[in-house]
């Protein structure tokens, strides 16, 4: 059982890191790359929002690099540094990404009410849950073992919920760009590189997430057994 933990624990740390080495390589890459039309990540923001009749969303710049996002209770586009006034594929790309986020709210894009609703719990539950179940460990505490599974399988369900808004997020994104003819295709193409390598990110937090309920599980069936044996 022991070994079995080791096989999960190693996925569990390297997936993350081999995400962010390619989301740094792929957008270190295209942010070398100019677009022909001398967009930046604002103007390109503005456009796409503007092109769905939303105009109630601000765009703003933030601190930092890859720290983009839609804050949609303020409903703020943040883009970066490297992304805000920056005339570079990765920078539209990130951006129009953001657009599209900001364009599901405002479509009313169905997932999006059953992410929200467990997001307060799954934000407890990625925190505490697996200090929770290791304490219940500790201590031989069963309710607090399965009390720390049940809430850290709150944030496994978010991180599901998460892939297919951030995906339909993207194709929003690269189908606003391409029929409100932002970029050339082979500018295009670059855009979706960097948007996939962005995801990964998103896949590999779901597939760690995943091994570590798994382990969780299995402490909890390990214990039970041993308990049943006495």
């Amino acid at each position: 059982m022991d070994f079995l933990y080791i096989i999960l624990l190693l996925p569990a740390i390297i997936l993350p890191v081999l995400a962010q080495i390619m989301v740094k390589s792929s957008f270190s890459k295209y942010s070398k790359v100019p677009c022909s039309n001398s967009t930046t990540g604002a103007k390109t923001a503005f456009l796409l929002l503007r092109a769905n009749k939303i105009g109630d969303v601000k765009i703003g710049a933030i601190r930092g690099s890859l720290t983009d996002h839609y804050a949609p209770a303020k409903k703020v586009i943040a883009l970066s540094e490297p992304v805000c006034n920056v005339n570079s594929i990765a920078a539209v790309g990130v951006a129009a990404h953001e657009a599209g986020h900001a364009i599901q709210y405002a479509s009313g894009y169905k997932l999006l009410a059953g992410r929200n609703v467990i997001r307060k719990v799954s934000s407890i539950g990625s925190q505490f849950g697996p200090y929770v179940a290791i304490a219940g460990i500790a201590f031989a505490f069963t309710p607090l073992l399965y009390a720390g599974i049940a809430l850290f399988s709150a944030a496994v369900l978010f991180s599901v919920l998460t892939l297919p808004v951030e995906f339909n997020a993207s194709s929003r994104a690269l189908a606003a760009l391409r029929d409100n003819r932002v970029l050339t295709i082979q500018e295009l193409k670059g855009v979706k590189k960097v948007l996939s390598a962005c995801a990964l990110t998103y896949v590999a937090r779901t597939l760690t997430n995943f091994l570590t309920l798994f382990q969780l599980i299995l402490k909890a069936f390990s214990r039970k057994k041993r308990v049943t044996k006495k």
